[in-house]
Order: structure tokens, then sequence, then C-alpha cells
């Protein structure tokens, strides 16, 4: 069936896309930390506990799910320091972000009470304020290093082993004890 020649065809819509999406697509200057700013929201800062001043983001939320939650918000949160980086932040103050997400990691580990010092801690909006008061100081000084970078780079790759590592070992000791009280609770030899 041929087209119909009274129906023109001038423009190609593209699709719809979601309103994070386009923000973050229409920012192209890593002073303005698009991607950052809205992590950092969404995983400290989403929802306000009605009736508080307090406000949960995906981070505590997740830190429910143990081991899993933590791992995909910390991973999540990798984003700022990346950002940090692609910015030309000097080592100190990244090694501050490192200290601040794997504070909040380590205490993410501890079923329950985890989630609740996550919505205490807020790791990624730290980060953030990290980022921007140095970016705002050192702005004209900027300089794109590359050493500096892929150090920054082996840092955060460094960061990310050492937070499974701990994780690992964390959750199998946990499992551990749990089967020796088991036993011992059953009157079996010490497995």
């Amino acid at each position: 069936m041929p087209p119909d020649p009274e129906i023109q065809v001038d423009e190609v819509l593209p699709p719809q896309i979601n309103p994070i999406a386009s923000k973050l697509a229409a920012s192209k200057d890593p002073v303005d930390h698009a991607a950052a700013r809205i992590l950092a929201k969404y995983l400290d800062e989403l929802l306000r506990v009605p009736g508080t001043n307090v406000k949960i983001g995906l981070d505590p939320i997740l830190a429910l799910i143990p081991g899993v939650g933590d791992t995909v918000a910390s991973g999540a949160g990798v984003i700022i320091l990346l950002e940090a980086l692609r910015s030309g932040i000097s080592i100190p103050v990244f090694l501050r972000m490192i200290v601040n997400m794997g504070i909040n990691f380590l205490v993410g580990l501890v079923p329950g009470a985890g989630a609740v010092a996550s919505v205490f801690i807020k790791s990624n909006s730290r980060n953030l304020k990290l980022l921007t008061t140095w970016q705002e100081g050192n702005k004209d000084q900027v300089k794109r290093s590359t050493l500096r970078f892929f150090v920054g780079i082996f840092l955060l790759v460094a960061m990310i082993v050492l937070f499974i590592a701990i994780g690992w070992a964390f959750y199998a000791w946990l499992f551990y004890s749990l089967l020796q009280n088991i036993a011992q609770a059953l009157g079996v030899q010490s497995v």
C-alpha cells in the first residue's frame, strides 16, 4: 500500500526521555556537576520524614538489604567520585571523599543499624559539598593532570576492591559465627 500523498513528514520527534536524563544530557560544564547533584539528592535527601526535618534517600533504604544494598548505593556514589576526578580535584580532598564513602559503607554493613546510621552520615551529600567547595576555591587553578587522574582512578579501584573484600570477610565471619552458635545450641561439636 503506497503512502498517502497528503501526509507530509517534516520532522522526526525524539523519543521521550525522563527529566533527570535530560538534565544530565544538557550539562556539559564539569563545574555544574549535574550528575553528582542529582545522585546526592536521590541517595541522601529524596524524601522528608513526615513531622521532622530529617531527609532520607535511597542509600538508607538500600542499606536494609544486607551486603547488596550498600554495594549498589556505594556504586552509585562512585559516580560522584568520578565527577570529582573529572574536575581535577586535588588528591587530599579526593582521599577525604573516599573516607566519607568508606565510613558510610562500613557502617552500612551492620544490618539494621547501618541503615539508620546512613540517614545521618549522608556521605554523598558531604562529597558533593567537598567537591563544590573545592571547585569554587580553585576554579581558576584547576589543572587537568593526567597523572592526577590516573592516581585517582587507581585509588578508586583500590577502594572498591577493599570494600568488596571487607564486605565478604564481614559476612563470612557473621555466617561462621551463626553456624557456631547453632552448633552449640544443638550440642553438635564445633564446625
